[in-house]
């Protein structure tokens, strides 16, 4: 019988790669060699025995297979995808404005920026060698206040591969979590690992404030969740072709890589940039607390200084400037006032209290809610300062009984007023569990 050979001895025939440089090799009956799954798919291509692939990689053929296999619905969603005609930034905020309250500014600001990179994907050669370069943006704003949702919607009506990856998972190569290039995993995912259409999609990052450099100077040592991330990011930020692993997740030498280039990926990247303030007040010469005649100082909003965010002000707070230089739109949200409170319960297309609404009728049952309950919600959210994020979870709390009880007795309506939410709240200890 025949002498099993190593992994370094096998190979294969035509290609002459071995399975140490990461070839899948079907090795002949008699142990003397192989042909690597690569050429055994140029050899069936040329055949005309299966259908030329959609990207020149063969890697992300397979992955895209085993894609399928593990996400039977993938195919099914990318294949009802079909061509639609590219937003103005006017019909894209109109978009917005359905499911978002407030936020003028950065609504426009998201609005221009996606325009403009459909334009650049598009954009004619030019006899001048005029090149548009692509504009990544920043979102800085107050917990709650909507960053990731407004991502999200643009989601809904873009016809490019679009996700939203976290930044707090990410750590520098070699490291417990996940390498910068793991976040374009989810993007090719959306893309049914097409790398062609992958290229053209936009990828948000949230949490980018959470990989802040720890210090006021540079590190001497490793910074692994913070600046050593910011340095892996700036490639991708920039553009430059990037070996990405399939599946995600830790990359080692044997793994199969897909190779994508990020230059007409847009990047959106947003952070709540808790106590930056205090370096916007220390730029205007403002102060939280005392008294000052100053003419300068009056001139600034000190229950609103995001307003006054400005590239120094991320440098202050612990991004690198080469990072800082790679994000040129900075756009910032506003804190929510008691209006918009309000209207965010019961305004937009998928508000807060439509949905539990929702959740009634489809029990039989007509859910009210009273002006006055409604009030009270938007107060409690200002008191615990919890954003529109806290209106769900103090909804939750209230309707939680009603929910359980409502299924089964089964009333043609329910009223909920403010005294039954404030008897709701009491019972759940909710004042403890904000504090």
């Amino acid at each position: 019988m025949a002498k099993k050979k190593s992994q370094s001895e096998l190979h294969c025939i035509y290609c002459g790669r071995n399975e140490l440089e990461g070839a899948s090799i079907l090795p002949s009956p008699n142990m003397d060699g192989g042909v690597c799954i690569d050429c055994l798919e140029a050899a069936a291509n040329m055949l005309g025995l299966i259908e030329e692939p959609d990207s020149n990689n063969s890697t992300a053929s397979r992955a895209r297979a085993k894609y399928h296999k593990t996400n039977p619905g993938a195919a099914t969603v990318a294949a009802s995808q079909s061509p639609k005609k590219v937003p103005t930034p006017g019909e894209i905020k109109d978009f917005l404005d359905q499911y978002i309250i407030g936020q003028e500014q950065a609504k426009r600001y998201l609005s221009v920026a996606v325009y403009n990179h459909y334009k650049r994907l598009d954009q004619p050669i030019d006899d001048n060698g005029v090149e548009i370069e692509k504009s990544n943006i920043i979102m800085v704003g107050p917990t709650g206040t909507g960053k990731t949702l407004i991502a999200r919607t643009i989601a809904k009506q873009l016809d490019v591969p679009f996700t939203i990856v976290d930044a707090t998972v990410l750590t520098q190569a070699g490291y417990v979590g996940e390498d910068i290039e793991s976040l374009l995993t989810r993007l090719l995912q959306a893309a049914d690992y097409d790398v062609k259409r992958a290229e053209r999609g936009i990828v948000f990052i949230d949490e980018i404030d959470k990989i802040a450099r720890k210090g006021d100077n540079p590190s001497i040592t490793r910074d692994v969740g913070g600046e050593g991330v910011q340095q892996g990011l700036l490639k991708l930020l920039e553009g430059s072709v990037v070996n990405v692993p399939p599946q995600g997740g830790r990359k080692h030498p044997e793994q199969p890589m897909i190779a994508v280039d990020t230059k007409n990926i847009l990047f959106i990247c947003g952070g709540a940039f808790e106590g930056i303030e205090q370096a916007i007040a220390h730029r205007l010469n403002s102060s939280f607390v005392g008294f000052s005649t100053g003419e300068g100082t009056k001139r600034v909003d000190r229950d609103n200084l995001m307003q006054h965010v400005a590239p120094q002000d991320l440098r202050t707070f612990g991004l690198i400037p080469e990072i800082i230089g790679r994000l040129p739109i900075l756009t910032h949200l506003l804190p929510l006032d008691r209006n918009a409170l309000r209207k965010i319960l019961t305004e937009p297309k998928n508000a807060i209290i439509r949905q539990y609404e929702k959740l009634f009728e489809m029990d039989g049952v007509k859910l009210i809610f009273r002006p006055d309950a409604l009030e009270f919600i938007v107060d409690k959210a200002i008191e615990y300062k919890l954003g529109a994020r806290g209106l769900r979870s103090i909804v939750e709390t209230i309707m939680m009984n009603a929910m359980f009880e409502m299924p089964t007795a089964k009333p043609e309506s329910f009223t909920v007023d403010s005294d039954y939410c404030r008897l709701q709240l009491e019972a759940a200890h909710f004042d403890a569990q904000a504090v």
